[in-house]
């Protein structure tokens, strides 16, 4: 088959366009045949991920981060600042500083890089398959009305590799959503959290190791539990220090130093890294390693685990009966079964959690690994970065969902408490021990273990035989299970 001409190749462009427009604003559209058979148009109902359909909404504060259209605006910032910073550079005289005026143009061309900018960028990366080059042609048509700029236009992405442009830009996605969305919708939890310890911090509870009963804890005391990791969590994803390089092809400004020999190309170089409010790495190939977003994915997973561990303890809890959630009016549990209200949210919450850390973790040892000095496997990977905080961003906001939902039910944890006696068997033989009885260990095992029915009277009728001193008998003999919790309430309450 002959190739298309130039014309054919215009008109298909032109119709894509006209078809993008059309999806916009949710029109079915029919190709001809020979193009495409039909398309349904973009909407909720009919993306593709979950994530721009049933999540929409919720996922929201991240589209203006990791959409398309958002790292096309860090690659116009970063072509920019890079320019800017060779026009401050005296040693580079055919570069002569800008203007008052040039350098208010060029901030502005960032700031305000629309969707119809994208659009134009798209279709220039449609006709030369090359999403950077594309930016720099863009910015070539952006700033053609303005001498200054266009006497040094060659110095739009000088001595630079794509990679330069694109490892900033990824730096300062993650930067921007680490800071102003992950970490404030992990704060929210946290801080419920510690509400929720504080309000049942006294609330006594049978804990259960292994599944049995074991010795009581209060409810306020498991929740702050969760609530320190994933303080401790929080620390480990803000304490992470995002990396960026600028030195060329393969790391070592070779052509850089070709065009200027004498120029201090790394200290530009830093320079312009720091100003983004990134840490200056100098020792790269074509690409920044990635170690810096592995750690931070790393990071990320381990607060995730911690979470999922969290909704599962609480849909246990609340299949023991010890928390009820509120009933929402008109909503339905079950489509048959009318009494039903699942724990949905802390079930939607584990699920989500999950596919995120599978991409996170399949990201964090994927993306530091790259053949030679450059392979091209990174890329598609690195389009998912939202992708997998979406996932943890919903995981966030279901759990916290859920835990507003909760009641406690004291009773109820108190009945379970008054039915297991035989927790008291730790602190009946530990007192023993301690005033130098012989095997009190196993003369409780001998009356507790496996029993069913343990009754409060069995064990004072033990006590009071015990040769120990009477204070001590009767403070053994005042305890109960729902007052065997140690410390539980005082710790409870000190985050």
């Amino acid at each position: 088959m002959p190739p298309p001409s130039a014309g054919t190749v215009v008109m298909r462009a032109a119709f894509e366009r006209f078809v993008r427009r059309r999806m916009a604003a949710r029109i079915v559209v029919t190709f001809p045949l020979g193009m495409h058979s039909s398309v349904m148009a973009l909407s909720p109902l009919t993306a593709l991920s979950p994530l721009d359909g049933r999540y929409h909404n919720r996922v929201a504060a991240l589209r203006d981060t990791f959409s398309e259209l958002a790292l096309m605006r860090l690659r116009v910032r970063i072509e920019i600042e890079w320019l800017k910073a060779l026009a401050a550079e005296p040693s580079i005289r055919e570069v002569p500083p800008f203007s008052p005026p040039t350098l208010a143009q060029l901030d502005e061309t960032a700031a305000k890089f629309s969707e119809a900018d994208g659009e134009s960028v798209k279709a220039t990366e449609a006709r030369i398959n090359h999403d950077v080059k594309a930016v720099e042609y863009f910015l070539r048509e952006k700033l053609a009305g303005n001498r200054e700029v266009m006497k040094v236009a060659e110095f739009l992405h000088f001595a630079c590799t794509s990679e330069d442009i694109n490892n900033l830009a990824h730096a300062l996605m993650l930067k921007r959503a680490r800071g102003e969305i992950m970490l404030p919708a992990l704060d929210k939890v946290v801080e419920k959290l510690a509400k929720l310890a504080s309000d049942l911090a006294d609330c006594a509870m049978l804990a259960r190791t292994h599944g049995q009963p074991a010795s009581p804890t209060t409810m306020g005391k498991e929740l702050v539990n969760v609530a320190h990791r994933l303080l401790r969590a929080r620390e480990r994803i803000a304490a992470v220090k995002l990396t960026g390089k600028f030195n060329g092809a393969v790391g070592n400004y070779n052509a850089h130093v070709a065009a200027y020999p004498g120029v201090d190309w790394e200290r530009i170089a830093r320079g312009l890294v720091e100003r983004l409010g990134l840490e200056f790495n100098a020792y790269t190939t074509q690409i920044e390693p990635h170690d810096s977003i592995a750690e931070l994915f790393d990071a990320l997973a381990r607060a995730n685990t911690i979470l999922i561990d969290l909704d599962r303890d609480v849909w246990g809890y609340i299949a023991l009966g010890y928390f009820r959630q509120k009933a929402k009016p008109g909503e339905v549990g079950s489509s048959t079964m009318p009494h039903k209200v699942n724990p949905i949210d802390f079930e939607n919450s584990e699920g989500n959690l999950g596919v995120a850390n599978a991409l996170l973790r399949h990201m964090s040892e994927k993306l530091p690994v790259s053949r030679w000095q450059r392979d091209l496997t990174d890329s598609t990977v690195l389009r998912n970065m939202g992708v997998a905080l979406a996932h943890a961003l919903l995981g966030y906001d279901s759990c916290l969902m859920g835990l507003d939902q909760l009641d406690a039910d004291r009773g109820r944890m108190a009945a379970d408490l008054d039915a297991s006696w035989e927790v008291l068997a730790e602190p009946i033989q530990t007192v023993m021990r301690r005033h130098g009885i012989a095997d009190a260990y196993e003369k409780l095992k001998e009356l507790t273990r496996g029993k069913d029915g343990i009754t409060r009277e069995a064990l004072q009728t033990f006590i009071k035989g015990l040769a120990i001193p009477d204070a001590e008998k009767q403070r053994l003999l005042a305890l109960t299970p729902a007052t065997y919790v140690g410390k539980a309430a005082e710790l409870a309450k000190r985050i």
